[in-house]
C-alpha cells in the first residue's frame, strides 16, 4: 500500500517536469524551432486546425523557420493564423513558402523570459509540492485507520520528502538549463 503511494506520487512528479519541460520548448530563445509553431490552429474550411496538419514545417536554419502549406489556397489562412498568433513574428511568403525569421533576443528580452522561465519553474515546483502533500495525507488516512504502523509512517513520510527533493532538483537543472540557453548570445 504505501509503495504504490510513493510510485503514484513519483510517477505524478514525473509528469510535472515533463509538462514543465513542454511548457519551456515554447518559450523562444532566439533560435528556430518547429515547436514554437505547434499551437497554431488555421482555419482549414470552416474548421480549426494545427498547423501541422495544413502545412509542412521545417528549420532552414538557426534563425529562421519555413512553412510550406499543401495546399496552394492555404498560404493565406496559414498567414493570417501566425500573425494572430501570440508569436509576435511578422511571415514573409515568396509563392507558396512561408518563411518566419527569428531576430536575435535583446538583453531587455532576455531578462523577461527569464523572468518567465523562473516562474514557469515555482509553479512546477508548487505542483510537485501539492503531489507530496496528497501523498503525505494518503498516509495520514492509512496510519489513522490502523493499516500502517507508526515507523512505517514515518518512513513513509521520508521517502515521500526523498522522492519530492529528487523532483524538485530535476525542476532546478531544467530551469538551469534553459536559462543558460536563454543567455547565450
Amino acid at each position: 500500500m504505501l509503495n504504490e503511494i510513493k510510485k503514484d506520487a513519483q510517477a505524478r512528479m514525473g509528469k510535472s517536469i515533463e509538462a514543465l519541460r513542454h511548457n519551456l520548448i515554447k518559450l523562444r530563445t532566439g533560435r528556430a524551432n518547429a515547436a514554437m509553431v505547434d499551437d497554431i490552429k488555421v482555419n482549414y474550411y470552416g474548421s480549426e486546425m494545427p498547423l501541422s496538419q495544413v502545412a509542412s514545417v521545417a528549420i532552414t536554419d538557426a534563425r529562421s523557420i519555413t512553412i510550406t502549406p499543401w495546399e496552394k489556397q492555404m498560404v493565406a489562412p496559414v498567414e493570417k493564423a501566425i500573425l494572430g498568433s501570440d508569436l509576435g513574428l511578422t511571415p514573409t511568403t515568396a509563392g507558396t513558402v512561408i518563411r518566419l525569421n527569428i531576430p536575435a533576443l535583446t538583453e531587455e528580452r532576455r531578462r523577461e523570459l527569464t523572468k518567465v522561465l523562473h516562474s514557469e519553474g515555482e509553479d512546477a515546483k508548487v505542483a510537485i509540492r501539492n503531489i507530496r502533500r496528497d501523498a503525505n495525507q494518503q498516509v495520514k488516512e492509512l496510519l489513522k485507520e490502523k493499516q500502517l504502523a507508526e515507523d512505517e509512517a514515518s518512513r513513509g513520510e521520508a521517502d515521500i520528502q526523498k522522492i519530492t527533493d529528487a523532483a524538485i532538483k530535476d525542476v532546478d537543472d531544467v530551469v538551469k538549463v534553459k536559462e543558460a540557453e536563454l543567455m547565450a548570445v
